[in-house]
């Protein structure tokens, strides 16, 4: 049954969402991507992801606009109870969309960490990326802040809802480019379909370049996600 801790974080991502949209330089995306993990051993395991992203609000305007279509795979190794290192590359594909964008590769070193305290989850994730393109390679650091809880109850049951928040970090730098620094806020609401199918629906906040000119940015995130 939905709960009515899940409807008060609702109407706080709908006025959150109401508040963005009165800024300066807001455009809104919308994100909808499909993940597949599966175990190779207790110790390693994959992740592929598919993803699309559009444009549906800019410059006080409603629009719909194809920008870009993601394919990516993660190799995650454990190397204790709580932590693991990962190996990740994603494909970007701008070019079939806009002809002034450019197509993208990327390499991604990650390290992360995960603890408990009763029901809630706390993870702490550290990247090293290398965004590389016909024009330039930019290097990109992140850490991201994570925590996550049932909604209903002390465990999440089949046919119950979770709830996910992050925050994280991002610092682009490259050969002649100047430093640029961005913050996103992350909420999202899931729903354990069956012991292996996740349903999740969310609300991202991005401030890009924050030293500098601000940009503001939100997506609207959903994703269902398969476990082997």
């Amino acid at each position: 049954m939905y709960s009515i801790n899940n409807y008060k974080l609702l109407i706080g991502l709908l006025l959150f969402s109401v508040f963005i949209r009165g800024q300066e330089n807001f455009t809104t995306y919308a994100e909808p991507r499909l993940s597949l993990n599966y175990n190779l051993s207790k110790m390693y395991s994959h992740n592929w992801t598919v993803a699309n992203r559009s444009t549906i609000y800019e410059s006080s305007e409603l629009e719909f606009n194809a920008l870009q279509f993601d394919i990516g795979h993660f190799s995650n190794f454990k190397i204790g109870g709580n932590q693991s290192l990962s190996l990740g590359i994603l494909f970007r594909y701008s070019e079939l969309f806009e002809r002034e964008s450019i197509n993208e590769f990327r390499i991604t070193e990650q390290y992360n960490i995960i603890s408990r305290s009763h029901i809630v989850r706390y993870g702490h994730r550290f990247r090293a990326e290398q965004r590389i393109t016909s024009l330039l390679t930019i290097h990109r650091f992140r850490y991201r802040f994570t925590l996550d809880l049932p909604l209903e109850g002390q465990n999440l049951d089949v046919g119950e809802s979770y709830f996910i928040g992050n925050a994280e970090t991002l610092l682009n730098v490259g050969k002649d480019l100047k430093p640029i620094y961005e913050q996103r806020f992350t909420a999202n609401f899931g729903w354990l379909l069956s012991s292996k199918t996740k349903l999740q629906f969310g609300l991202e906040y991005r401030l890009l370049n924050f030293t500098e000119t601000i940009l503001h940015r939100t997506l609207l995130l959903s994703s269902l996600n398969f476990s082997l």
